[in-house]
């Protein structure tokens, strides 16, 4: 117990050390919230896949997919290196950040707003982003609570209380940049952590060999009737296993949490460097959190998901582990979960002050008076956030993966596609923007309300989410079609700066390698 004790102090003392030495660049909105656009590409690409993986991946997805696929859920982590990760970067990375230096857009809603000009554009993302990161931000404490008990018989609300506190204190110190560099040491932790547990997981079951044998015998009726499918290739179940790829992979896409990672590095050779790190970063967190699920059913003997659920896996295969290596998990799942955490609230509350309060409420609103809003708006994230996870607690709503779904189904749905087709279309309109949002957050706040009435394979709010997102991208192109264009000289100067020969302003310059 003191190891473990040990190591938190030191981690919580490192991070809040950080923190308060990051001041310096949190004294105006540009330094608070994008790091002053000079994000180098490890920072970024370590901040961009530390926010991607958290407690949510390690603790509930991982879990309940290994159940329910097997090794096969391994797949999941390879999407996410792939089209999450890699794809992201190579299709959105470069367009995003020099698009946004153009219009000068520090947030996604803003971004929309100045691309398409339309201030209830703006006004309509800041609301859906604010309300729908809340149950994503639940679903982090949840994860993080069941690993806590399991290693120091923690209360729930003691261990969620600690975690938000910490968080917002080296957060509202030091903005994005700490939050970037936080993140940097937060997933190197990771990346020792998930290749140790992994290890000392199969040695417990005899090795690797051992455990895919052992796999091989394990029958579920209720699932499949075929021998030895949780070691098999694809796994009992193709199409939710596709399913789940998609949404975890290309949901990434349309996160303003993710997203915003591109607009703060600070040029386009880093764009190439964060390629290759962040998906090689990807490969061995995402990758080894679900290709350790894929053993859980291993544990069956001391597992009963229908008393304590899917997100009783994770810690069960863990909780045999010498005290070493559990304090090591601790701060695995401790690192995902604070990175996530600070990323979201980030967003949240920047959107919520240059998107919605600014100009709108408040006018003629000074820099300084900005920055001291979003750091009282990040207060009140957090806390609104931990009153929904202690009540989601007593209620007993313990699934992970559902809360996540909600939130990057309804995101992702939205604006994943005016993104895309924002970025790259001179066609796109704001009547196709609107669809989209309507589309996002009406299929998925139907499918929390009514879901029995759905198609069957769009019931799982997994599934709803990833047909949200495919969706998106038919509907925006086939309304802008039939929808009013837009001015043809806005339009022109949005993408005049992907031109060469156009010389961007120096207030707004992307660096000397791209000028």
């Amino acid at each position: 117990m003191l190891t473990k004790l040990l190591l938190l102090f030191i981690f919580f003392a490192v991070m809040i050390a950080i923190g308060i030495y990051c001041r310096k660049h949190a004294t105006d909105v540009n330094g608070f919230v994008l790091g002053g656009r000079s994000v180098g590409p490890w920072l970024t690409a370590f901040a961009y896949g530390t926010s991607y993986f958290s407690a949510v991946i390690f603790i509930g997805y991982a879990g309940q997919f290994g159940w329910k696929f097997g090794i096969a859920s391994t797949w999941i982590g390879i999407g996410n290196a792939l089209i999450g990760s890699l794809l992201a970067w190579v299709i959105l990375g470069r367009r995003t950040r020099i698009m946004t230096h153009h219009l000068d857009s520090s947030t996604m809603p803003e971004f929309f707003g100045t691309r398409f000009n339309s201030k209830p554009l703006k006004i309509g993302a800041s609301i859906i982003i604010f309300i729908f990161l809340i149950p994503y931000t639940a679903s982090l404490y949840n994860g993080l609570s069941r690993l806590f008990g399991m290693a120091f018989n923690i209360d729930y609300t003691i261990c969620i209380i600690i975690m938000a506190v910490l968080t917002g204190i080296y957060v509202i110190a030091g903005g994005y940049m700490a939050t970037a560099i936080n993140d940097f040491i937060q997933g190197i932790i990771m990346l020792f952590g998930i290749i140790a547990v992994i290890a000392a997981v199969l040695m417990s079951k005899g090795g690797f060999t051992e455990a895919i044998n052992g796999l091989a015998h394990i029958q579920d009726p209720s699932v499949s009737s075929t021998p030895g499918v949780f070691n098999s290739f694809f796994g009992p179940d193709p199409i939710g296993l596709l399913s789940v790829v998609i949404l975890t992979s290309l949901g990434t896409w349309g996160l303003p949490q993710m997203v915003q990672k591109f607009y703060a590095i600070e040029s386009e050779k880093s764009i190439h460097k964060g390629t290759i790190i962040s998906t090689l970063f990807a490969i061995i967190v995402s990758g080894g959190c679900y290709f350790l699920g894929g053993f859980g059913r291993l544990f069956s003997d001391q597992i009963n998901i229908e008393t304590d659920g899917f997100d009783a896996i994770i810690p069960t295969m863990l909780s045999n582990l010498p005290d070493i290596l559990i304090g090591l998990v601790v701060l695995l799942v401790l690192s995902a979960s604070m990175s996530t955490l600070s990323s979201l609230v980030i967003a949240s509350s920047s959107t919520l002050t240059l998107d919605f309060l600014k100009d709108n409420f408040i006018k003629n609103m000074s820099d300084k008076t900005q920055v001291l809003i979003i750091r009282l708006l990040i207060v009140l994230f957090i806390a609104i956030s931990v009153i929904i996870a202690v009540i989601q607690y007593k209620s007993n709503i313990t699934f992970i993966a559902q809360l996540m779904g909600v939130s990057w189904g309804a995101l992702a749905g939205s604006f994943l596609a005016p993104l895309l087709y924002g970025l790259y279309w001179k066609k796109t309109t704001r009547l196709a923007c609107w669809c989209s949002y309507i589309f996002g957050t009406g299929i998925m706040i139907l499918n929390m309300l009514f879901r029995e009435t759905f198609p069957q394979i769009i019931q799982s709010p997994i599934n709803a989410g990833a047909f949200a997102m495919l969706a998106g991208i038919i509907i925006v192109p086939a309304v802008s079609l039939i929808s009013p264009k837009l001015d043809a000289k806005l339009v022109s100067n949005c993408f005049s700066c992907y031109e060469k020969e156009v010389k961007v302003p120096a207030k707004l310059s992307l660096g000397e390698d791209e000028e």
